[in-house]
C-alpha cells in the first residue's frame, strides 16, 4: 500500500529544477490566459500575481522554510487559488456592469459579492493545511506550511491589493466601463465574448 523510494542527490536536484520550471511556465500561461479572457482586469491580475509570488517567497524566507518539491507543489496550488479568486471577482464585476452599474460601483459590488466564495474556499484549504501539518511529517509539513502561507497571501492580494489596483488604474487612465473587458457593453447588454 505504501511505497518508499530513495533517489540520489542529482536526481533530487533535477526534480526540483523541473518543478521550478513548471512553476514559471504556469505563471506565464496564467498571465496570458488572464489577459486573453479579462483584458484590463487580467493585466491587473498579472501584476498582482507577480506581487503574490514575491510575497510568498519572501514569507517562506522569513520563516526559514526551504523550497522543497512538495513546497513548490504547494506554491503552484495556491497560485491557482489566487487566479480562481480573481476569476470569481471579475465575473461578479461583469454581472454588475451588465445590470447597468457605473464602473466604480460595479467594481465595489463585484468584490463584495465575490468575497464569500473566496473566503469559503480559502478557509477550507487552510483547515486542510492545518490537518496536514498536525498529522504529517517532513515533506507533508513543508507542503502544509507553503499552502498555508500561500492561502493567507492569496486572500490579502485577492481582497485588497487587486481592488486597490483596479480603482487606481480605472481612475488614472479614465477607463470607461465599455472598455474594461473584451467585448464591452453594446446596445445596453454586456458582451462577454473574449477577444
Amino acid at each position: 500500500l505504501f511505497r518508499s523510494r530513495t533517489v540520489g542527490a542529482t536526481l533530487g536536484v533535477e526534480s526540483i529544477k523541473q518543478t521550478q520550471f513548471a512553476g514559471i511556465l504556469a505563471m506565464i500561461a496564467i498571465s496570458i490566459f488572464m489577459f486573453a479572457i479579462y483584458k484590463i482586469p487580467g493585466l491587473i491580475a498579472d501584476v498582482v500575481l507577480a506581487i503574490y509570488g514575491f510575497l510568498v517567497l519572501a514569507s517562506l524566507s522569513l520563516v526559514g522554510s526551504t523550497l522543497t518539491l512538495p513546497g513548490i507543489a504547494g506554491f503552484i496550488l495556491t497560485l491557482g487559488m489566487a487566479v480562481d479568486a480573481n476569476v470569481i471577482t471579475f465575473e461578479r464585476i461583469k454581472e454588475e456592469l451588465a445590470k447597468g452599474y457605473s464602473i466604480d460601483d460595479a467594481v465595489e459590488k463585484g468584490f463584495e459579492n465575490g468575497l464569500p466564495a473566496i473566503i469559503d474556499g480559502n478557509l477550507t484549504t487552510l483547515l486542510i493545511a492545518a490537518v496536514l501539518f498536525s498529522f504529517g511529517t517532513g515533506p507533508v509539513r513543508g507542503f502544509a506550511v507553503t499552502l498555508s502561507l500561500g492561502v493567507m497571501i492569496t486572500m490579502l492580494t485577492a481582497i485588497f491589493i487587486t481592488k486597490l489596483f483596479m480603482h487606481f488604474v480605472i481612475s488614472t487612465f479614465h477607463i470607461k466601463k465599455e472598455k474594461l473587458f473584451w467585448g464591452g457593453i453594446k446596445d445596453g447588454k454586456f458582451e462577454s465574448n473574449t477577444l
